[in-house]
């Protein structure tokens, strides 16, 4: 019981801001402030979402797929590139510019050269997913895996430990805390980069619903469809603490 009332506690702060600033925003609205065209209320936009719930759920049916294969198959890349960048330096030192490089490139920018290869499916969808979320992963698996007192290796090895049993026993449990950390990321990434990727081409999406909207100057809509997309990134980063809360639960249960 005492617990749950320091969450609630600490939870507070934040929620009573974030329902001053949407009393305010209502205020401006409401006394005219700032013209409706310009800026909804928060009544017109939760009106708007309530109007078009099936259409809005139908779109991001399909943005939540493409964001779920970009997300897998980003983990399983990452898994892939911080494993042998590092167990060969040669190759940690070949491949860290050009990871860096691949980040440093706008998404909106290289989304249209994807649409134009691989056409207005999926796959340009999930292949941009998975260049936005493979790279905070594997640098935080990189890390973890150099986080491992030098002593438990030692200790491995004196046993005549084998290469996969010092992994599996030591190495990848001390990655777990930073490969979570970049799952995090990871996860609140995914959806943004499939949205920005249907922005540029494709039939269904929340990106293609946010392209008509906004052709169609329903800036209420345009609102419902964002607020629609911070709830599901954040439900991600949830569902993110929860899988490391089961898979780890002695750090739950030292907080």
């Amino acid at each position: 019981m005492k617990e749950k009332s320091e969450n609630i506690t600490a939870k507070l702060p934040s929620v009573v801001a974030i329902c001053i600033i949407l009393v305010l925003w209502e205020l401006a609205c409401v006394t005219g402030a700032v013209p409706s065209y310009m800026l909804p209320s928060p009544v017109s936009v939760v009106r708007a979402f309530a109007s078009d719930f099936s259409n809005l759920m139908h779109h991001a049916a399909v943005s939540l797929q493409e964001a779920a294969w970009g997300l897998g198959i980003g983990v399983l890349l990452a898994f892939f590139m911080a494993g042998i960048m590092d167990r060969f330096d040669i190759l940690n030192r070949a491949l860290s510019p050009i990871m860096i490089i691949t980040q440093t490139i706008p998404t909106i920018a290289i989304a249209p050269l994807l649409v134009l290869w691989m056409g207005f499916g999926m796959a340009p969808k999930i292949t941009l997913v998975v260049i936005t979320t493979f790279f905070p992963v594997t640098v935080g698996l990189l890390d973890g895996y150099r986080s491992v007192d030098r002593d438990y290796l030692n200790l491995m090895r004196s046993m005549n430990a084998s290469p996969s049993q010092v992994f599996r026993h030591v190495r990848f449990p001390a990655a777990l805390p930073y490969f979570f950390s970049g799952l995090r990321i990871s996860a609140s990434y995914a959806v943004v980069g499939a949205v920005i990727s249907e922005w540029l081409g494709g039939f269904e999406g929340l990106g293609v619903y946010m392209t008509r909207v906004r052709k169609a100057y329903a800036f209420d809509k345009m609102f419902a469809v964002i607020f629609l997309i911070v709830v599901i990134s954040l439900l991600l980063m949830q569902a993110v603490n929860l899988l490391r809360d089961l898979t780890m639960p002695w750090m739950k249960a030292a907080k």
